[in-house]
């Protein structure tokens, strides 16, 4: 379990970037993988995600997961939606007691909160939902339900620029976007790039002039500690756990 060191200091909330550690799941999942998208047991991703629950000190029907689709789309949890299916990369709520989950395998987990308007949210930004902009929709639709906002944001565990391969195209999209998108590139080899995904959303989270920190763990280096897509293919293994990342307002007793 991994926190951000500035959000800790916050008592209206409570947050953690979970480990693989602990949990019910056996073989390639082994741990405590939240993924409700792998091929695990269901009946041990649903005792994974209880004890997170517990964790976070929510009832289990209100620790909410979206279906993540690598999109830039988001979504405010509402008494009359949480119980829905969510599809989207990215969710906000003003609601105490409900705590917001993320899952990531090398993908960057961004938890935040708006302390003047007490309102918190999770996004799931990949290389292609960061591209497209989830970060900066996630912003500007806290920012539509009210003004004056202080932020904070935590970067979690992600994959490290020295394991994240690409090819010349990855890297000719990035900079036919823009051609500052260079400095997140060096070379590996004459075919491969090394791409910094973590530096990529972090510049993202500072021009939007919000307060961060960072959990700076590779999931990729880090086999003991977290799952990691393609350290999975890398070993040819069929699939994949997923770590989970959440954070809530607790209910006042």
């Amino acid at each position: 379990m991994f926190y951000s060191r500035k959000l800790k200091k916050i008592k209206q909330i409570k947050h953690c970037f979970f480990s693989r550690k602990n949990g019910f799941s056996k073989g390639i999942y082994k741990g405590l993988n939240c993924g409700k998208g792998s091929k695990d047991k269901k009946r041990n991703v649903r005792k994974n995600l209880d004890y997170v629950a517990k964790k976070m000190d929510v009832k289990r029907d209100k620790l909410i997961l979206m279906h993540q689709t690598h999109s830039n789309k988001v979504v405010e949890i509402k008494k009359n939606n949480y119980k829905k299916k969510i599809f989207a990369d990215a969710m906000i709520t003003k609601m105490k007691g409900f705590a917001l989950g993320v899952v990531t395998a090398d993908c960057v987990p961004i938890i935040l909160y708006d302390s003047k308007n007490e309102i918190v949210g999770c996004i799931h930004a990949g290389w292609k939902g960061a591209f497209l902009g989830i970060i900066k929709n996630t912003i500007s639709k806290i920012k539509k339900i009210s003004s004056g906002n202080k932020f904070f944001a935590c970067i979690g565990p992600c994959i490290g620029k020295k394991n994240y391969e690409v090819d010349k195209n990855f890297y000719k999209m990035f900079l036919a976007k823009s051609r500052n998108n260079k400095i997140y590139f060096s070379n590996k080899n004459k075919t491969k790039k090394l791409f910094d995904l973590r530096k990529f959303v972090t510049k993202k989270l500072i021009k939007a002039n919000i307060n961060i920190d960072q959990v700076d763990r590779d999931t990729f280096a880090e086999k003991g500690n977290f799952f990691s897509y393609r350290r999975s293919c890398k070993l040819k293994q069929k699939d994949y756990g997923r770590c989970i990342s959440s954070i809530c307002m607790p209910e006042l007793n």
